[in-house]
Order: structure tokens, then C-alpha cells, then sequence
């Protein structure tokens, strides 16, 4: 029997990159898996590569996305089993070029999203003594110029994470977050917004700057996804694991 038959996975941003990756992982495991984003014909495309996967049309800036996800997870088999908060958002911008409207973006897909969905699933968790699996980066603890917002949203989450340990730990809900270094996806251009012909030389130095060589495969990290959400991991939790390759630390 695979770890996961049988269960309910939510993993929102599914439909590429970090978030695809677990999400098929976690179907080959036996799992439904609900996947959400804002396009539609992504969506589309990514569920044809497995027949667990299923898809919601939600934009996590919107407070009335929770609710939605919930119900179209339950419609899968009745329960929850994981939540995955991975959808997220950044920019790359000196702090003098801060706005309002920049900043709210950010925290509100990467901090207010991920806590209205986990308050929404928590009732739902606590049947099935399920787990919440939040996505930060190596920028929630390692400092650098130009990224302080995108760094301070995933602070957040790595904190909230350790709050929400201790708060739901009576309830039987882990709590856990893992935090990619650089991985080969999109994310530089279609979250970061970098100019695309900016990208070739970022990540030729995210390369450098790795210990072990290289920049990280999705798979790296879907893996630890699998690994910190089975069901028989059931004493670990407040904690978040760095996948990174050394960057963090170089």
C-alpha cells in the first residue's frame, strides 16, 4: 500500500515548478490531490500528467479562496489530509522603491493567504490528525539587499509556522515548512519579475554561490514534501528543514 492512499492533498500554486512536483509526487503515493492557481489552461495541462490530480481556478490574494479550496478538497473523498502552502509571490526591488501596493502583494499571497486557508482546513485536519507543510526559502533567514519584503514574508511564514506547532500540537495537526534554496522553475521570472535577459547571469551566480555546485531540481525538493508530510512521520513538527545545497550557510 502507498503512504498516502487514500488521503486528501491540497498544494496550492500546483500547476508548475515546486508545487507540480509535489503534487504528482504525492498522487504517485496513492493521494488525491487538489491543485489551485490563476490559470486555468495550467491548471488543465498539469492534471493530464496524473489522473489524481484535480484543479481550482483560486487566486490566493482573494479571502474568499479558503472556503472554496476546502469544499472542492472535501469533494474528493470527504477529508484533509495535508495542506500545502505553497503558492507564493516576490519582488526584487531596493527598499526606496517600496509602495504600498508592492508590498501588500506580497504579504497577501505569502502570509495571509497561506493563514486564511490553514484556519479554514484546521477543523478538517484535526479528524484526520493530518499536516500543514508551509514553503518558505533561504530568504526567510538569510539576508540580502533588494529582496527585504520577498525575505520578510517568508520570515513570517517560517515564524507562523512555529506558532501554529505549538497551537495545534493538541489537536494533532503538525506543523512544518521547508525552505528551498535556488531551484531550477519559473520562479525568477513569472513571480520575481526579473527582466528575462537579467536571468542567464542571476542564476549563473545562485550557481556559484552553492557549496555543492549546482542550483537545486524540483525534485530535491518535492522529495523532503513526501518525507515531512507521511503519515508515519508523526513527531516532528515547529521545525523548518532547509534543502538548499549549503547556500544558506556559504
Amino acid at each position: 500500500m502507498a503512504a498516502f492512499d487514500g488521503l486528501v492533498v491540497i498544494v496550492t500554486g500546483g500547476s508548475a515548478g515546486i508545487g507540480l512536483a509535489s503534487a504528482l509526487r504525492f498522487a504517485e503515493e496513492g493521494a488525491r490531490v487538489l491543485i489551485t492557481g490563476r490559470n486555468a489552461e495550467a491548471l488543465d495541462t498539469a492534471c493530464r500528467q496524473h489522473p489524481s490530480l484535480r484543479a481550482l481556478v483560486a487566486d490566493g490574494h482573494d479571502p474568499g479562496s479558503p472556503a472554496r479550496i476546502v469544499d472542492a478538497a472535501l469533494g474528493l473523498g470527504g477529508r484533509i489530509d495535508v495542506l500545502v502552502n505553497n503558492a507564493g509571490t516576490g519582488v526584487v526591488a531596493p527598499l526606496v522603491a517600496a509602495t504600498a501596493q508592492s508590498i501588500d502583494e506580497v504579504f497577501s499571497l505569502n502570509v495571509r493567504g497561506p493563514a486564511l486557508l490553514a484556519a479554514a482546513a484546521v477543523p478538517h485536519l484535526e479528524r484526520t490528525r493530518g499536516s500543514i507543510l508551509n514553503v518558505s526559502s533561504t530568504g526567510g533567514t538569510k539576508a540580502g539587499p533588494n529582496i527585504s519584503i520577498y525575505s520578510g514574508s517568508k520570515a513570517a511564514i517560517e515564524h507562523m509556522t512555529r506558532c501554529w506547532a505549538l497551537e495545534l500540537a493538541p489537536l494533532g495537526i503538525r506543523v512544518n515548512a521547508i525552505a528551498p534554496g535556488p531551484v531550477k522553475t519559473g520562479f525568477l521570472r513569472n513571480q520575481m519579475r526579473l527582466p528575462p535577459d537579467t536571468i542567464p547571469a542571476h542564476e549563473e551566480r545562485e550557481r556559484k554561490a552553492v557549496p555543492l555546485g549546482r542550483r537545486g531540481h524540483v525534485d530535491d525538493i518535492a522529495q523532503w514534501m513526501l518525507d515531512l508530510a507521511r503519515p508515519t512521520n508523526t513527531w516532528m513538527t515547529g521545525q523548518v528543514v532547509v534543502v538548499d545545497g549549503g547556500f544558506g550557510i556559504a
